[in-house]
């Protein structure tokens, strides 16, 4: 009876968590979870938790699988901040902060979700990679993630799912992340400029998607939340999309030294 109504508040909280992440970004259709979907982003949730928990570290980069993008040589489509904070009765919880792009819309905006929130968003595969910067700048990053003034310093409504990597008229999810991690090696009130000159400084190379005219044209055409006039006539009109992806920013922070090598974390079977 005690597993029945453990289980049952785990769907009540779990269907709440959907709806809010749906309204934040990932789409605005009106499709409840299936129970299966719902028990696995949990178990997935619980499984990632144990593996930080089991690593020491108090921050970390958490990336899912949440869209299938391999003909773009693209694993992980989605990355975020985790972290460690007090829950006020001994222990600790996990939170992630990362940008949602708002319904498919041509803005996005930040959120603070919990590990089961993050990992409800009908995901292409039930799987979760995560990889910690250094210690040092652990320490520096963790201020902006529990300050929510910080934790907007970087953050630029205007959005493209493939926004350039070195340029500020847009942003895209995972560039918010870099920007963040890169703005708390920074004097405070650091522009997205100044943070783009660090990343550079320290060797940062984006992601390069090939992506030929039509395609770039059908994506601009049908979907408000992918535009290309940031990108370079050079590169665009050469079919080369310099765009961030959590993918890159794993080899980076291991090439660089700055950080760990990423570990997954990954449920058997398919996602949907």
């Amino acid at each position: 009876m005690k597993s029945i109504l453990s289980l049952a508040r785990l769907m009540l909280l779990a269907c709440c968590a959907f709806s809010a992440a749906a309204h934040a970004g990932r789409n605005c259709e009106e499709k409840p979870p299936t129970v299966q979907a719902v028990m696995r982003g949990m178990e997935l949730a619980e499984r990632t938790r144990e593996a930080l928990d089991a690593s020491g570290h108090d921050l970390v980069l958490l990336a899912r699988v949440g869209q299938d993008l391999r003909k773009y040589g693209v694993h992980y489509s989605h990355l975020g901040l985790a972290y460690r904070e007090p829950d006020g009765n001994g222990g600790h919880v996990w939170r992630v902060l990362h940008k949602l792009n708002e319904c498919g819309s041509d803005h996005a905006a930040i959120y603070r979700q919990g590990l089961g929130q993050f990992f409800l968003s009908d995901p292409f595969r039930y799987e979760a990679a995560f990889a910690a910067p250094n210690q040092a700048w652990q320490q520096k990053l963790l201020p902006s993630m529990r300050d929510k003034q910080r934790a907007l310093q970087m953050h630029h409504r205007p959005y493209s799912m493939v926004a350039y990597a070195w340029a500020t008229r847009y942003q895209q999810s995972n560039q918010y992340v870099i920007e963040t991690m890169a703005a708390a090696m920074l004097p405070a009130g650091a522009s997205r400029m100044k943070a783009q000159a660090w990343l550079m400084a320290q060797d940062y190379e984006p992601a390069t998607l090939r992506l030929d005219a039509l395609t770039r044209l059908g994506g601009r055409i049908s979907s408000a939340n992918i535009a290309f006039d940031d990108h370079p006539n050079e590169k665009r009109y050469a079919d080369r999309i310099e765009t961030v992806t959590a993918d890159s920013v794993f080899r980076w922070l291991e090439r660089s030294g700055l950080g760990g090598r990423a570990q997954v974390v990954a449920l058997q079977g398919p996602g949907r």
